[in-house]
């Protein structure tokens, strides 16, 4: 694929004006509150699964990217209490700890927001670049979208489906993919869906014990083309268990996340990275049901471009 034929798949999936010329959350206008209360109802064993990674040091980032782990520290603990003369602790009748974290808002599982990637100098609905400033985005925040990210989940276990435990690195997920997987599960794609998708990449680093260079390696992923197919099925949101939910290295020359550039800016939809599927997928295969009750707010960082987030998906 060339630039111009980018540039024509990106066009042909824009929805700018579609919700107004104020919109600020895209394709999340898709979940209403009828969704909503359908999707409560695939509750039904009352299991959880957190979708979430550790916010840890050790995590998927090894700073190829400058984006690091989360600092996790102490600014009050047991060992400042005062002691006296014997160097026994004064707790007087109580204590208590106090910590903090340091970390880029999408160093771990989290989602994107529809400020965070420009197209030729636009971002989602054709607010201009520089709104986005040292002071965070003044359009498209992701505390636009603090109450907005809940609906029905679906999960499409591509691997599963060819049968293999992951997809190769390089394996670009074409549309035909997601609906052979979704036909074998026996799960139908809805307008408003939160869409998951399972590639296996994350599993064979955390079997290893070490995330190593899982922000930079070559991964399996989503195809440029499939924006069209999301775009038509009327999805809500996007996500994956790899690092970028496209696959990895880009399709296009002189385009690092290709996709990236015809969902979040053109398209107006969320999209969701280095999300943990295994325990769900598991679940899902043991179960033979596929969709759930998903919940996945932001945290709502006022101008943020990204957010860490910990998803429920509930059965």
């Amino acid at each position: 694929m060339n630039a111009e034929q980018l540039r024509a798949i990106a066009l042909s999936v824009r929805n700018w004006g579609r919700w107004g010329p104020d919109d600020e959350i895209g394709t999340l206008n898709y979940i209403t509150t009828e969704s909503i209360a359908a999707a409560c109802r695939l509750a039904t064993t009352g299991k959880v699964f957190a979708l979430g990674i550790p916010l840890q040091h050790s995590g998927p980032q090894s700073g190829a990217r400058q984006r690091f782990n989360p600092i996790h520290t102490m600014f009050r603990d047991g060992g400042d209490a005062p002691k006296d003369a014997a160097g026994v602790a004064r707790m007087e009748g109580y204590g208590s700890a106090d910590d903090c974290i340091t970390m880029p808002l999408q160093c771990t599982t989290q989602w994107d927001a529809l400020a965070h990637i420009y197209f030729e100098g636009k971002m989602w609905n054709g607010y201009d670049c520089s709104l986005v400033t040292s002071l965070g985005a003044a359009k498209n925040g992701i505390e636009k979208t603090k109450d907005k990210i809940v609906g029905r989940g679906v999960l499409l276990d591509v691997p599963r489906w060819k049968g293999v435990p992951a997809l190769p690195p390089r394996y670009a997920i074409t549309p035909a993919d997601l609906d052979g997987t979704a036909a074998a599960q026996k799960v139908e794609i809805k307008r408003g869906d939160l869409l998951l998708i399972r590639t296996g990449f994350m599993a064979g680093y955390l079997e290893r014990g070490n995330w190593g260079t899982y922000d930079s390696d070559p991964s399996p992923g989503v195809a440029v083309e499939t924006a069209p197919w999301m775009h038509a099925k009327e999805i809500a949101a996007a996500a994956a268990d790899n690092y970028a939910l496209e696959v990895r290295p880009s399709e296009v020359p002189g385009f690092r996340a290709p996709f990236h550039l015809c969902a979040i800016p053109n398209m107006g939809l969320t999209i969701g990275e280095i999300f943990y599927l295994e325990e769900l997928a598991a679940d899902c295969a043991a179960d033979g049901r596929y969709e759930f009750l998903l919940v996945a707010p932001p945290l709502p960082v006022t101008g943020g471009v990204g957010t860490p987030i910990n998803p429920y998906a509930i059965k």
